[in-house]
């Protein structure tokens, strides 16, 4: 019997995006709504009970009124807003980072799924805190790199309009007052003391992301230089299938874009052991949001992880 699956909110980015790697699959059977329906909680309450999983492409206040609807339904939920990132009973989207995160994704009904930028720095940050290489109060900063389709419907049309404003033509610096949307989530999964200075920026290209951290040796609770820093990060996810180390690129670039269309993730070391930038590459599309709520939904309904998210175009 295929499972049922919802996607309330379909019409975003995210929402379509988890559609489209949906459609092809055999095993699922995805549920839809009549479009003038799709803001009808009445319409979108019988649809979730009806679901074995749903996924919530939505706005916060939303995605917080599609749970309460959700109440007595067996459904998993999947939450892409960041309503329930730091939410008391809700489990945090990334399998990869301890036997725990994963047991508690296969076990849980709300799954929270990571933001983007937090996925590229956590994936830095989470194992050197809890390797004891880096201090919980070391000061984090991050910079990141990203492709305008994560900014929403609005900033798709401007960036593709004919006559756009010349500033698009540039990266942009966004999020000035250091308040970030993210920012709870990555100080709470790394267990940093405080909140990273993050600095992130969009840029003139569809899809992809870089989160680069700086990093000073002589700053670490435990100084290690650039091959014991990859051996670190390596073992850490050594047997994960969508995340891998590497040294820096001997043609000295790192492309924000490289990964666009599947649900890898790649951590550069680069640097010396004095000063390192530890830069992680994805599809802000994929990793980043879509590919990672369906990863999470496989393994929280017991179906191999990889499925239907292996293709990547490069």
């Amino acid at each position: 019997m295929a499972i049922r699956v919802f996607v309330d909110g379909a019409e975003g980015t995210t929402g379509l995006v988890i559609r489209d790697r949906l459609a092809s699959r055999e095993d699922i059977e995805l549920l839809a709504i009549a479009p003038e329906l799709r803001k009808d909680p009445d319409a979108r309450r019988e649809m979730i009970h009806r679901s074995d999983a749903v996924f919530l492409c939505l706005p916060d206040d939303t995605a917080r009124e599609s749970v309460s609807l959700a109440g007595g339904s067996d459904a998993v939920l999947l939450d892409a807003s960041t309503a329930h990132r730091t939410a008391p009973g809700w489990t945090y989207g990334f399998p990869e980072l301890s036997a725990g995160h994963r047991a508690n994704i296969r076990d849980s009904k709300r799954i929270s799924v990571p933001g983007c930028h937090a996925t590229g720095l956590i994936a830095i940050v989470y194992p050197l805190v809890s390797l004891g290489v880096m201090g919980a109060d070391y000061p984090v900063t991050a910079h990141s790199i990203s492709g305008y389709s994560g900014a929403g419907k609005k900033a798709i049309a401007e960036y593709e309009a004919e006559n756009r404003p010349i500033a698009l033509d540039s990266p942009r610096q966004y999020a000035l007052s250091l308040q970030h949307k993210h920012l709870p989530e990555m100080q709470k999964v790394t267990g940093l003391s405080g909140p990273p200075l993050f600095n992130p920026l969009i840029c003139d290209f569809y899809a992809g992301m870089s989160v680069s951290v700086p990093i000073h040796a002589r700053l670490l609770k435990r100084r290690v230089g650039v091959p014991e820093m990859i051996d670190l990060l390596s073992g850490h996810y050594s047997g994960q299938a969508f995340i891998n180390v590497s040294a820096q690129p001997e043609d000295g670039y790192i492309p924000a874009n490289l990964l666009t269309g599947g649900n890898r993730l790649t951590i550069y070391v680069c640097g010396n052991d004095e000063q390192m930038t530890l830069v992680s590459a994805f599809d802000n599309l994929g990793k980043g949001a879509s590919g990672a709520a369906v990863q999470c939904m496989n393994i929280a309904l017991g179906i191999d992880e990889k499925t239907g998210l292996m293709e990547e175009k490069l």
